[in-house]
């Protein structure tokens, strides 16, 4: 049975006091659930370390939004290396989220790269993959996500691969108030691991633990999460919510309980 995992992603939201009572409060509620799932926060960098103090890393795991391509100290102002994640206690980074691609035009190759820094420091990946709504549109989702796959994981062995944490996210879904029906989410998820088993064996295949982002709510986690092939989530805007953000924890743990 895989076990399921919930990363938050703060994406640019926090401040020092807000963080605090966020944490404390986070830290709290989801302690009795240590066992049964694999919970992440992802802060922004600047409050990494305040951040990773506060956690008790039974309970919640820190993790980083994204991460330098250059491996080594020099002159790449305003990067960070993940040598200097894994400094602060940083478990998992986030490589390839929507947001970088189209913010910052990370083409897969950048992605491959980053992605490679990653596994170096010897962190654990949160491969990001997902089309837009005018791919879908275009009956294109199976090639650009299989593309993505490829070509981010590309030179990367059978080991190095079962190291990595994957999330799907529409990019029409995120932030827009509109999520992939389970159904939806479940055919792309179950495509991902039928590509992962054609190139790496069923075994690792079955393995993988695939997320899903893109609005998820306490309203739709139960449905999103009792799906096969779905792992958890990568959760955006409710993670900022301690209510939403531990509702959506306990239906991840409860459909492991389930499954």
């Amino acid at each position: 049975m895989r076990k399921a995992l919930v990363a938050g992603n703060w994406k640019m939201h926090g401040r020092i006091e807000q963080n605090q009572l966020l944490v404390e409060t986070l830290v709290a509620q989801l302690t009795d659930l240590a066992d049964a799932i694999d919970i992440v926060i992802c802060p922004p960098l600047v409050y990494l370390d305040q951040v990773g103090k506060m956690l008790n890393p039974d309970v919640i795991q820190l993790g980083a939004q994204d991460v330098s391509r250059f491996g080594q100290d020099g002159a790449h102002t305003g990067d960070c290396s993940a040598a200097m994640l894994a400094d602060l206690g940083v478990r998992y980074v986030l490589v390839g989220h929507s947001e970088r691609r189209s913010d910052y035009a990370e083409n897969d190759q950048c992605i491959a790269t980053k992605l490679a820094q990653v596994l170096s420091a010897g962190l654990t990946p949160i491969l990001c993959v997902g089309e837009t709504l005018e791919q879908r549109e275009a009956q294109q989702v199976e090639q650009v996500i299989a593309s993505q796959l490829i070509e981010a994981l590309e030179g990367l062995d059978s080991h190095a691969v079962s190291s990595l944490v994957l999330a799907y996210e529409p990019v029409w879904a995120i932030g827009t108030g509109k999520t992939a029906t389970p159904e939806q989410a479940q055919a792309v998820h179950a495509f991902i691991r039928e590509t992962l088993a054609s190139r790496y064996g069923q075994p690792l295949a079955d393995r993988m633990i695939i997320l899903y982002g893109g609005s998820v709510k306490a309203a739709n986690a139960e449905q999103l999460f009792g799906q096969a092939d779905i792992d958890g989530g990568l959760i955006g805007g409710a993670a900022l919510v301690s209510e939403e953000f531990t509702a959506i924890c306990r239906a991840a743990a409860n459909s492991t309980i389930d499954g």
